[in-house]
């Protein structure tokens, strides 16, 4: 299907070319731009994304900064993780028009995703190509102590406090406690970690930018 739409592409193109007596050339394609504009349709993150490929991170990284040329088993590997075909990598994407779309998503109907240290619940998850993911959290850790290292990532974030207290600690800055009301905007490749200072869990409302 997709090998039809390029050669309908190609068609219309000459077409063009001999009604204008121009030449008429597609602009040349960015793969890494490529890659990244569809891994950030999905939502994912650079980890998310190598592990549905089955690439390194870092391999990953590298394509998206046209810091490497992928090779064919590579590229079937990324297609097969975007659940598109090969030639969809070099296809670029339609101009994008207002249309006026929405999410809703009702109290509670999130989807769940847990870790040992935050239980988030992502918000308008059906929708795709967003340029923020938003999603609430609840934060089961009480000591910087439950963390791995700093969690980092591409993008900025923004966090609110919706009940409970919290204290914020990032990479360049003394802690900072916040109570329900108070909210942080940051770069997020910063490494930033949250811990509740309530008795029970603190929620916050996370927003973290995907472009």
């Amino acid at each position: 299907m997709a090998d039809n739409d390029q050669t309908r592409d190609q068609t219309r193109i000459i077409r063009i070319a001999r009604e204008t007596g121009h030449e008429a050339a597609p602009e040349p394609l960015n793969l890494g731009a490529r890659v990244r504009e569809l891994r950030k349709a999905h939502g994912w993150t650079l980890e998310q994304a190598a592990a549905h490929a089955g690439l390194a991170r870092s391999t990953l990284s590298k394509i998206e900064n046209g810091q490497m040329s992928p090779t064919y088993e590579a590229l079937k590997k990324l297609a097969t993780g975007l659940a598109i075909s090969v030639p969809q990598l070099f296809t670029p994407a339609a101009r994008p028009q207002a249309n006026g779309r929405m999410a809703l998503t009702r109290a509670g109907t999130g989807q769940p995703q847990a870790t040992v240290t935050y239980e988030h619940e992502l918000l308008a998850s059906g929708l795709t190509r967003k340029q923020m993911l938003p999603y609430r959290a609840r934060i089961r850790a009480r000591d910087i102590a439950e963390f791995d290292g700093w969690v980092r990532h591409e993008g900025e974030e923004f966090l609110y406090v919706l009940t409970g207290a919290i204290r914020l600690y990032t990479e360049f800055y003394e802690p900072a406690d916040m109570r329900r009301g108070d909210s942080a905007y940051y770069d997020a490749t910063m490494g930033h970690n949250v811990i509740s200072l309530s008795d029970e869990d603190a929620t916050i409302l996370w927003v973290t930018s995907l472009i």
